[in-house]
């Protein structure tokens, strides 16, 4: 179950609270949000990018790296796919 908590923890968003936006602020996000029907959210994360010049960096995703190097091999598994991929010729014609 360890392995799972990992998964989970991965998969977990990260949070902030912002407090004393200025009016103009809010008005404006919601004024794209709308014009580009766009959640609030998603403008905001938006706009943070691209005030602090990191828009266009490409992103590193990390949400699968405790399953790297943890395949097991399994002939039981292998068999049942090799099964999955044989193809009914009959149900082709």
């Amino acid at each position: 179950m360890h392995a799972l908590d990992d998964i989970i923890a991965c998969m977990k968003s990260h949070q902030m609270t912002l407090r004393q936006i200025p009016e103009k602020v809010k008005r404006r996000l919601r004024e794209v949000a709308r014009e580009e029907d766009k959640s609030l959210n998603r403008v905001a994360l938006e706009a943070l990018e691209k005030g602090l010049g990191i828009a266009d960096e490409p992103v590193e995703y990390h949400d699968l790296d405790v399953l790297a190097g943890t395949w097991i091999e399994d002939e039981e598994f292998d068999q049942v796919i090799e099964e999955l991929d044989r193809v009914d010729v009959g149900l082709w014609e």
